[in-house]
């Protein structure tokens, strides 16, 4: 409006601007030009093309080089490019290593639809001239009151008279008139939603009806159309959001299944290393047996030829004097006592003795063979009881709420006993009465479980707790109220311990550590001893009602989390 140049028709005579159908008219000589929106977004709406289908947009995504493509046609350009695992933009060229993410170009999207909605594309229309009748010439407007359509000659050459109303070219020029009075239709009437020309409102059957120009008629309708628009291109969002959604999970469940092939894969490594491990183990026990039963063999095989040359001396020497025929002679040898028959000369040694050698050089030792085969069964419970479950769970103790004689390490897994006041504040979350702390991550679905080292200390206790625990009075200790659960050492004896009711565990297992294995939705929380195999101690069943949070007491020495993860199988 402020450029004279830009709104001056080329006739060169003055303007009009008509609202009515957005175009500008020549006063003199009627010439038209499109609308000022029309000619400034012209050129716009190169710029709503894809450079791949050349057409407008349609779901407009971004790459990360700031070049836009339908969606659709980016796909199946990055789809061609899958075989050789190196992606590139198709107006730029930047490679990519991996297939890049498709984002949304929001703000795109709403300027093409504004720009869409306001100023559709021109296109032709096929109307011609009513007049150019020796050959068709493209019509430029349409005259309602002659219900003919004009070109550019014959435009200029038309009545300039007010009933003589111009328009946009329309093949349809009657549908404009009022059927009744052949009059141009410009008012519309609310109650019957019909449009009506002035003699319909006056005297015909509209008369006293409630009406509206056209143009407020259609703006009001329009703005009806714009919430309507607003809600489906909304609800359009929403379930593109949707779609996306979809898109990521089964791209990630396209994934899990090449990621837990990988991690059966290394499970089933180490458990062939296990067994290789365990033939070796008992075919050295078998050779060892050999060697250490073939020299006991040996051994007894040399005392009994020895024992047998004997014998062999002993029945000559018999031999002999049985066959002397001088009397005195075989009377007066002095150590016939010796000559004497073993079994009746006290010789049980050499005989039941070489019976119950004999018997025990025949037998291998399969009870040996046995205890290292049964290591199988561990194997097997190792597997259960989630050795081999996925990466560790990061389980942090809480310094704010730890106890002013426990040291915390840097690293925040080591609580240790100190005669020594850490002068850390005194607030509501920190123990007062007792030195304990609790983990910072707190619980409050799945199955999970870590690990505890605990030095040789013969008192502390270790287990979990609701963030609900009385800190300063005497019952905060672990185990002694219904918000917490433990497993205790005293004087070299476990006890499991809630609501202050113990319950001893006849275990006597030497080990340092501890695993503490919590199904919240089950309502189990158990602990067992890191032992080959690991042992079951105590399980308790109860209904969680609140967040749990790991907690520890240290009375001398240390206690260090040693990690933990999702449980996926109870131990067995």
């Amino acid at each position: 409006m402020t450029d004279p140049e830009l709104l001056s028709p080329p006739c060169g005579h003055k303007y009009k601007l008509h609202l009515r159908y957005l175009s500008v008219i020549c006063k003199n000589c009627s010439f038209s030009l499109p609308p000022p929106s029309a000619m400034a977004s012209a050129d716009l709406r190169e710029e709503l093309d894809c450079s791949i289908c050349l057409t407008t947009y349609t779901d407009p995504v971004m790459l990360r080089c700031g070049h836009n493509f339908c969606r659709v046609c980016i796909d199946q350009h990055l789809n061609t490019q899958d075989g050789s695992r190196v992606y590139s933009c198709p107006e730029c060229r930047e490679e990519f290593q991996e297939r890049p993410a498709l984002m949304r170009n929001f703000t795109l999207l709403k300027i093409m639809e504004n720009i869409l909605t306001t100023q559709p594309t021109p296109r032709e229309t096929g109307i011609f001239c009513s007049y150019c009748v020796d050959s068709p010439v493209p019509a430029v407007r349409s005259c309602l009151h002659c219900e003919a359509s004009l070109c550019d000659k014959h435009l200029k050459v038309h009545s300039k008279s007010p009933e003589h109303v111009l328009s946009d070219p329309s093949t349809s020029l009657e549908n404009r008139k009022c059927s009744v009075h052949k009059k141009v239709l410009e008012y519309y009437c609310t109650e019957d939603a019909t449009c009506i020309c002035v003699s319909c409102r006056l005297d015909g059957e509209h008369r006293g009806h409630q009406v509206e120009i056209l143009d407020e008629a259609s703006d009001n309708k329009k703005k009806e159309l714009r919430n309507i628009f607003q809600k489906l291109f909304s609800k359009r969002e929403e379930t593109e959001e949707r779609v996306q959604s979809l898109e990521e999970n089964w791209r990630k469940t396209k994934k899990k299944p090449s990621r837990e092939s990988k991690r059966v894969t290394a499970l089933f490594i180490d458990i062939r290393i296990c067994l290789d491990d365990l033939e070796k183990r008992v075919l050295s026990d078998i050779s060892r047996q050999e060697k250490e039963k073939s020299l006991s063999l040996s051994a007894l095989i040399q005392k009994l030829e020895i024992q047998k040359d004997e014998l062999s001396r002993k029945m000559g020497h018999i031999e002999e004097l049985c066959n002397m025929t001088d009397p005195l002679t075989v009377l007066q040898e002095p150590d016939t006592g010796d000559l004497c028959d073993p079994e009746e000369g006290g010789g049980d040694e050499d005989t039941g003795g070489h019976d119950n050698q004999r018997h025990d050089v025949d037998d291998l030792d399969v009870t040996v063979i046995s205890d290292t085969l049964h290591t199988l069964c561990d194997i097997i419970s190792g597997i259960r009881s989630g050795i081999y479950v996925e990466g560790p769970g990061d389980i942090l103790l809480d310094v704010n709420t730890a106890h002013n004689n426990l040291h915390i390490s840097d690293d925040l897994k080591t609580a240790t006993r100190t005669q020594e006041k850490q002068n850390r504040p005194e607030t509501a979350e920190r123990f007062q009465y007792y030195p304990q702390v609790m983990s910072s991550r707190r619980f409050t679905s799945g199955r999970h479980y870590w690990d505890v080292e605990i030095s040789n200390s013969g008192n502390w206790r270790v287990g979990m707790c609701y963030p609900s625990i009385d800190r300063r009075e005497n019952q905060s200790f672990i185990g002694d109220n219904n918000k917490s659960w433990g497993l205790w050492m005293y004087n070299n004896e476990y006890y499991v311990i809630h609501d202050s009711e113990g319950i001893q565990i006849p275990h006597n297992i030497s080990s340092n550590g501890v695993r503490i294995c919590l199904d919240y939705e089950a309502g189990e929380l158990s602990f067992y001893k890191l032992c080959d195999p690991i042992r079951h101690l105590h399980t308790f069943t109860t209904t969680f009602t609140e967040p749990l949070h790991a907690a520890l007491w240290v009375w001398e020495g240390f206690i260090k989390i040693l990690g933990g993860g999702r449980k996926w199988e109870k131990p067995s």
